[in-house]
């Protein structure tokens, strides 16, 4: 039976894998899980290589699991957008900075785009950094056919890729008056921290109360939001939190997690806000809070 202490040596990476690939939490730990009880399996002499036995399992799973989703995510009530991650909670899911920019909602949104196949190449090439005949072997894809999925993936998201580029100070500050505008019910200080072009989507997935549609522009979400408020806030009690990596918020009702809000930060304005309210996606994050793990 191969070493379970070798396997818990790659665990931060294989959750760090299939959280990418699946853009949830809970999936993420249930395909790790499984790639376990195969490891447990597998025969003595089989296994050379630890990691590229844990990658290539861990990675063909999450294909599966993507291709079997499709039609879910085809039904799906609203917006999708991935299970938020309490990245200060979490550093099985990043560690370097480069791996940490690849957490933010934006780019999992992105990912979304491409194929259950594409999705793999490109996050082993290009964020994990194995090399073409390694990816290859995982995939089980000729090395020619992997380089061209990954050009044309690593273009495609080139193009797209979101890039908030601001400081830390910049967005401590921008994130504070955000609070401060919302708290007070300030619409014009609202409206001056939003971009123009600003989106706000919320994922209630048919099982809470969240907008169908996306919003565009910042006076319509502004006073969306102000009117949520309004609506909901007397009960709710907010903190700050970090949120795959961003600045966000999550907002209890008598210890429960209803909301995580992120927001995309640039140097002068906010870009765009992702609220997730559907229950299912905060089991995650509740669980740290039952915990005690997440300080007010």
């Amino acid at each position: 039976m191969p070493s379970a202490e070798l396997f818990e040596a790659q665990r931060r990476r294989l959750f760090a894998i299939a959280y990418r690939m699946l853009g949830s939490v809970a999936e993420a730990e249930d395909a790790v899980q499984e790639v376990f009880l195969r490891w447990e399996r597998a025969p003595d002499g089989e296994v050379r290589s630890a990691q590229a036995y844990l990658t290539t399992l861990v990675t063909r799973l999450c294909i599966d699991r993507l291709r079997s989703a499709r039609a879910q995510r085809e039904s799906y009530v609203g917006a999708w957008l991935p299970e938020p991650l309490l990245t200060e909670q979490s550093p099985e899911a990043g560690g370097a900075a480069a791996l940490e920019e690849t957490l933010s909602m934006a780019f999992l949104v992105l990912l979304e785009s491409l194929n259950p196949v594409e999705r793999a190449v490109f996050l082993l090439r290009e964020v994990f950094e194995y090399d073409y005949p390694e990816v290859a072997r995982i995939v089980g894809k000729s090395e020619a056919n992997c380089r061209q999925i990954a050009r044309r993936a690593r273009e495609y998201v080139a193009s797209r890729r979101p890039r908030f580029e601001a400081s830390a100070e910049r967005k401590e500050q921008l994130v504070r008056r955000f609070a401060q505008a919302c708290g007070s019910g300030d619409l014009p200080g609202l409206i001056a921290l939003l971009d123009q072009d600003i989106t706000l989507w919320a994922d209630g997935g048919g099982k809470a109360i969240a907008a169908l549609n996306p919003i565009h522009g910042g006076e319509s979400v502004a006073r969306f939001l102000l009117g949520v408020l309004r609506k909901f806030g007397g009960g709710r009690v907010v903190y700050p939190a970090e949120l795959n990596g961003q600045p966000g918020f999550l907002s209890y009702e008598e210890g429960r997690v209803v909301a995580a809000t992120l927001l995309d930060v640039g140097e002068g304005r906010i870009l765009g806000i992702r609220i997730i309210r559907n229950p299912d996606k905060l089991a995650s994050v509740q669980r740290v809070v039952d915990g005690g793990c997440l300080s007010d």
